[in-house]
């Protein structure tokens, strides 16, 4: 999994997809802190990156109200986002599909139409160390507001985890 060349069309882009299960909590956080690491190091052209659901309830809707406050808290906007769900379609053009628990995980390798789609599921905490014991990023929609900015540390850290691996072959131009 290595990324393209940065004056390459944006089809050549390193392609990423966060999943979650409405794409109103999770996965639209990982976006948004993604992006900005990937803006702040210059390398936001090299990378696409986007979020979706595995169910269809919020197809259209902005992120969760308690998301958005707590990607504000953290100096993040997300206002920008709007739900989608995961077409199965989707990994011809993607490099790489995270999800945020083994339930979601299951979907996604279900949904895969190859063996190579399925190797491009991967769960967001494998990439930090000290947090991939955990395995699942809990779901905070039933939750309070500390909840959800505990989930978005936990999305924080394993996100950069995940930046700082990409990053080398983003600055390459290496697909």
């Amino acid at each position: 999994m290595t990324p393209a060349d940065p004056g390459a069309d944006s089809a050549q882009r390193f392609r990423v997809s966060f999943v979650c299960t409405g794409n109103i909590c999770r996965s639209p956080m990982a976006e948004v802190v993604l992006r900005s690491l990937a803006d702040r190091a210059g390398l936001g052209e090299r990378i696409a990156i986007e979020s979706a659901a595995t169910g269809d309830w919020h197809v259209g809707e902005r992120a969760d109200h308690r998301t958005l406050a707590a990607l504000e808290r953290a100096g993040y906007d997300g206002s920008r986002h709007r739900a989608r769900q995961f077409d199965p379609a989707d990994f011809a053009r993607l490099d790489l599909v995270v999800a945020f628990d083994r339930g979601q995980s299951r979907v996604l390798r279900n949904w895969a139409r190859n063996l190579p789609d399925e190797h491009k599921v991967r769960l967001l905490l494998e990439f930090d160390p000290e947090l991939s014991p955990l395995q699942d990023v809990p779901d905070p929609y039933y939750s309070d507001d500390a909840t959800f900015d505990r989930v978005l540390g936990m999305i924080e850290r394993s996100t950069s985890a995940l930046f700082r691996q990409l990053a080398p072959a983003l600055r390459q131009g290496n697909r």
